[in-house]
């Protein structure tokens, strides 16, 4: 059995104090003036947000929210993990395994891992509490990264030997969102102790492709939806490498590379990304890439995941078998197909679909996402 060590994050000061000044170096004349989200990220917005950066931004206080939660490290197959387990309350908590994605890190569940471990203290049930179990992804923020790129079926594996070896759980439900929500596929889809899956993505594909005109239309729509998103997909699916020189020389430019994302994947209000996400949200998951070195090493996943095999879940037209809920946010990058293109992938026993969000659910609705996995989970008694 892997030993479980207790976990601190301790960012030295000359850490932060190197990111500060690179910030406040920034050449900014040398970058043209296009206004408009269309071209990337906006460059007025970019220096608003590298000026509070500057000179509001505290990442002792981000810091500090995270180690108010119960962390840990543990060797995992010679990879070691690091992960929040927030255990819950009353007599019977069920295990949950939440798994973040790319650009995001285990921040992202900071507004949802108390409620769902705890939901008596939000007016809740404790009879719905969970023991929550949020690990950063291998190669991302505070865990080791592998010797080379690993995809999602790989990371499916090691974290279900965290959970049965590690923590000793027999049984476990998994959420995920991003690459969280390949990796709950593959643990619902390899591994026995996973009963459960909830996941507020599609990220896999069947063998037979789309069958009838409307999963035809939405194949269509797909593709060409996603043509203005497939830039970075391609850089960090085949050459990540060459692209981290440069982003791990500047944290202007991993900021401007994440923030274009959560602009343009999240559900904004007059495509204002505040009326989502807090400058301080941002700033402090952009620094978990920052103060760990990691950009590079968290790209890998998209290069890992090409060498697996894709999207493809199974050559022989397998599904998940063990009971699957999905959770439909509107603005999701990613839309969703018709259900009955997902029940060929999927068990599906729980289908919902909300009237805002966008892909990352945790931060934009986390009321709504918490609401979702518990009536899942009672649907499962």
């Amino acid at each position: 059995m892997s030993q479980v060590k207790p976990f601190k994050i301790n960012v030295p000061e000359d850490k932060l104090i190197s990111i500060q000044q690179r910030v406040a170096d920034f050449p900014w004349r040398q970058i043209p003036e296009l206004e408009d989200w269309e071209y990337g990220s906006n460059i007025d917005y970019m220096r608003e947000l590298c000026d509070y950066w500057i000179n509001h931004f505290d990442w002792r206080v981000h810091e500090a929210k995270c180690n108010a939660f119960n962390q840990f490290v543990a060797d995992v197959d010679g990879i070691e993990l690091h992960f929040i387990h927030e255990r819950g309350s009353g007599t019977n908590p069920k295990a949950l395994l939440l798994s973040h994605g790319w650009p995001g890190s285990v921040l992202e569940f900071k507004n949802i891992i108390e409620p769902l471990a705890h939901p008596e203290r939000f007016g809740g049930k404790v009879e719905d509490a969970f023991d929550v179990i949020a690990p950063s992804l291998p190669g991302f923020g505070f865990s080791a990264a592998p010797e080379r790129p690993i995809g999602p079926r790989r990371m499916a594996e090691l974290f279900n030997c965290l959970m049965t070896e590690a923590l000793g759980y027999k049984s476990y439900i998994a959420q995920g969102g991003d690459w969280g929500g390949a990796i709950c596929s593959w643990l619902g889809y390899e591994h026995s102790a996973c009963s459960a899956i909830h996941i507020n993505i599609l990220t896999m594909r069947h063998r037979d492709g789309p069958q009838g005109p409307d999963e035809i239309a939405w194949a269509n729509k797909f593709d060409r939806d996603q043509i203005m998103q497939d830039g970075y997909r391609t850089q960090q699916a085949t050459k990540p490498q060459t692209l981290s020189y440069a982003m791990m020389d500047s944290p202007v430019g991993v900021a401007a590379w994440i923030t274009e994302k959560f602009h343009g994947w999240s559900d904004l209000d007059n495509n204002h990304i505040e009326s989502v996400h807090s400058k301080d949200d941002l700033l402090a998951n952009i620094m978990v890439y920052l103060v760990t070195d990691t950009f590079c090493t968290a790209s890998w996943i998209y290069f890992g995941r090409r060498e697996e095999g894709g999207r493809l879940l199974s050559e022989q037209g397998k599904r998940v078998e063990v009971p699957v809920a999905a959770a439909l946010f509107p603005a999701e990058m990613l839309a969703w197909p018709p259900r009955s293109y997902v029940e060929r992938i999927y068990n599906i026993q729980h289908w919902t679909e909300f009237k805002r969000g966008g892909h990352f659910a945790a931060m934009e609705q986390p009321e709504s996402l918490v609401q979702d996995i518990r009536d899942f989970s009672r649907s499962l008694a």
